[in-house]
């Protein structure tokens, strides 16, 4: 059964300004994603210039690009936990935990592999 709403190409425009207010929701609300793009608008440039081939560009810039999706993550996560309500629980902790987690995790990986292109 299809999911009721627009279609073709209507639902494309509508999915494209979601995502607009995904992003402005973000940098509004979440120091750490502002902190990440400003890190982007530096290393993605840095990663384009110092990849010697298209694999280490795409990696060097890819990975920057991967900690921005895990923070976006994040962020809706907390915010789904934050709707639920502010008392704490032990689960919406785990989750929240869970989130920062995964974003240590990329930016880890960022790290790992600008480490291993650059100084190899």
């Amino acid at each position: 059964m299809a999911k009721p709403g627009e279609t073709g190409f209507k639902r494309v425009v509508s999915a494209f300004y979601n995502s607009l207010r995904g992003f402005s929701g973000c940098w509004k609300n979440e120091a750490a994603f502002r902190q990440e793009v400003l890190c982007c608008v530096v290393l993605v440039p840095l990663g384009l210039w110092l990849g010697n081939s298209g694999v280490e560009k795409s990696l060097l810039v890819g990975v920057c690009l991967l900690v921005l999706i895990v923070e976006i993550l994040n962020s809706g996560i907390e915010a789904a936990i934050d709707r639920i309500g502010h008392e704490h629980h032990e689960l919406s902790g785990l989750a929240k935990d869970l989130g920062s987690a995964a974003v240590f995790i990329s930016l880890v990986l960022v790290g790992i592999v600008w480490g291993l292109i650059l100084f190899t």
